[in-house]
This record gives C-alpha cells, sequence and structure tokens, in this order.
C-alpha cells in the first residue's frame, strides 16, 4: 500500500513538473527577438494578404494563451505543430531523427556506466594507494576535457591514425550503425564518466566505513561477498541518482558530438532550429529533454526503495 502511494506520488510530482514545463517552454518563446511570419516570408516581399494567411495558417493571431492550449492540446494527442523551416509535421522531423540520438544516448549510457562504476569501485577499495591516485588523477585530466576536444582526438587517433572507426555518419544496419556511433558514445561518455566514479568512489568508500561491514568482515565473510552485498549494493542508490540526472545531460550534450562527427540526431537539429528561430521545434525537443529527465527521476525514486530498504524505512519514520 506505501508503495502504491510512493507510485501515485511520483506520478502526480511527474505530471505538475510537465505541466510547469510546459508553460516555461511555450511562453519563452514570446521572449526570444524574431517573428515567426518574418522568418516563413524571409528573402520575400510579402503582401498584407500573404501575411494575413500564413499568420492564420500558424495560429499566431490568436491571445498567448489560447495558443498554448491549442499547443497543449496537440503535444498531447503526438501533435507539435509544423516546423517552420522544414515545412513539415515536428513529430515527423523529430521522429526521423531520434531514433539515431537514443542510439547514442544508450552506448554512451553503458560506457558510463561501466567505465564509471568499475573506476570508482577501484579507487574506493585502493584507497590512499597508488591505483586510487592514479585513478583520480586520469579522472581529474578526463573531466577537464570538453567533449568537442575529445571528439576531435578520437578522430584523429582511431579513425585517421588507425582507420577503426569511421568518423562521418550513421552507417546503415545495426551493427554498421554501432561501430559508426562508438567513437561518438566515447566522446559523449568521457565527462559523463568523470562523474560516475567520483560518486561511485565516494558511496562506496562511505559503505566501507559502516559498522556492519566491518562487523561481517571480522566474523570471516569473504571480502568478495561482503563487497557484492552489502558495499555495492548499498552505494546504488547514489549512482542511481545521479544516473538519472546524466541522462537528459547526455541529449543535450549530444549536439555537440552530433556536430563534431556530421549525425543527423535531435542535437544538431535543436542547434539548427534554435539557430533558424523555428520555435516548434525547439519546443518539441525542449519538452522531450524535460520529459526524459522527470521520468527518469521518478524511475529511480521509485526503484530506490527496493534496492535499498533501508531508504524506504526512513521515508516511512519520516
Amino acid at each position: 500500500m506505501a508503495a502504491a502511494r510512493r507510485v501515485v506520488g511520483k506520478l502526480g510530482g511527474l505530471l505538475l513538473t510537465l505541466f510547469l514545463a510546459s508553460l516555461l517552454v511555450f511562453f519563452s518563446r514570446f521572449l526570444v527577438p524574431g517573428d515567426p511570419v518574418s522568418f516563413l516570408l524571409r528573402g520575400r516581399k510579402p503582401s498584407p494578404e500573404a501575411v494575413a494567411l500564413v499568420t492564420a495558417q500558424y495560429g499566431l493571431d490568436l491571445p498567448p494563451w489560447e495558443q498554448y492550449v491549442r499547443w497543449v492540446l496537440g503535444v498531447v494527442q503526438g501533435d507539435f505543430g509544423r516546423s517552420l523551416q522544414y515545412r513539415q509535421d515536428v513529430s515527423q522531423v523529430i521522429g526521423d531523427r531520434l531514433p539515431l540520438t537514443l542510439m547514442l544516448v544508450v552506448m554512451a549510457g553503458v560506457i558510463i556506466a561501466v567505465a564509471g562504476v568499475v573506476l570508482g569501485a577501484l579507487a574506493a577499495l585502493n584507497r590512499g594507494r597508488s591505483v586510487d591516485r592514479l585513478i583520480l588523477i586520469g579522472l581529474t585530466m578526463l573531466g577537464a576535457i570538453p567533449s568537442f576536444v575529445g571528439a576531435i582526438v578520437l578522430i584523429a587517433v582511431f579513425s585517421v591514425q588507425w582507420g577503426w572507426f569511421p568518423s562521418f555518419g550513421s552507417g546503415d544496419g545495426f551493427l554498421d550503425m554501432v561501430r559508426h556511433l562508438t567513437l561518438p558514445s566515447i566522446a559523449l561518455a568521457l565527462v559523463f564518466i568523470v562523474l560516475v566514479a567520483k560518486v561511485t568512489r565516494s558511496a562506496m568508500i562511505d559503505q566501507l566505513s559502516r559498522e556492519h561491514v566491518e562487523v561481517s568482515t571480522s566474523r570471516g565473510v569473504s571480502r568478495r561477498l561482503v563487497i557484492r552485498r552489502h558495499v555495492l549494493r548499498n552505494a546504488l542508490g547514489p549512482i542511481l541518482t545521479v544516473s538519472g540526472v546524466l541522462v537528459a545531460g547526455l541529449i543535450v550534450a549530444s549536439s555537440i558530438v552530433e556536430a563534431a562527427f556530421g549525425l543527423s540526431g535531435i542535437g544538431s537539429l535543436l542547434v539548427q532550429s534554435v539557430d533558424r528561430l523555428d520555435f516548434p521545434v525547439v519546443q518539441a525537443i525542449v519538452l522531450l529533454v524535460v520529459f526524459a529527465f522527470v521520468v527518469m527521476n521518478a524511475i529511480v525514486d521509485i526503484l530506490e526503495p527496493w534496492i535499498d530498504p533501508r531508504s524506504a524505512a526512513g521515508a516511512g519514520a519520516r
């Protein structure tokens, strides 16, 4: 029953967050300089009739609140309006590019999870030793490398110098796509690996100093079992929390990597749409990023008591 109330509460918070985000995303358009009608009729000398026709076609003559209601009702039905640049439905424009970005984000997420947890665990289990210091120095250097610099270095070494991976395009077919997206996903993951590794190290060091871990070790329980059952499992809470936050960051950061590797994904589409004042596309992508962020955080909050029952007990006590 408590779990059901927790899920319902999270869903309510998710809907409220999306509603507030939709207000912010839609009405921020009116703060940006630029007129959609001028963009649609750029390079021409439109007659008053043409201006009136375009204005009515896109509903720009309606009061802002009525435009918002129409937009929200359309979004609920999967209709984000029409792109000013492509003259197509926004859902179609985004749908053509979304699979590539999702594939890129998933591959980067796997790299971040594996490398971040392994490096953080190695550092925590060798705290104060040369391995720990070496990993911390490496993470500090890695965190100082911008994504576009990492992309250039990867292209120069693995594509130009050794020819192992292509440096441009998304490939044809699943396996070819994986090969084409290997370098972009590594470039996208570099900075985020640092964050996950440091959170993993801190969480595991905290768990290693707990009394129940020391008692288990003193009773002769093998170190591997203690780490798996008590240390790593209890440290998953903070790791999951930071991983949920990373999802939205990956989608936004993908714009730089997609530009460096010539990929036509959501990130590059967002940059182009902002540059060309294609408001319907920008609004749709920003809302999708917010949606991904709040959904991932809701999933993490729901999973956390299952992974660490102490958090649920603490919440119930409060």
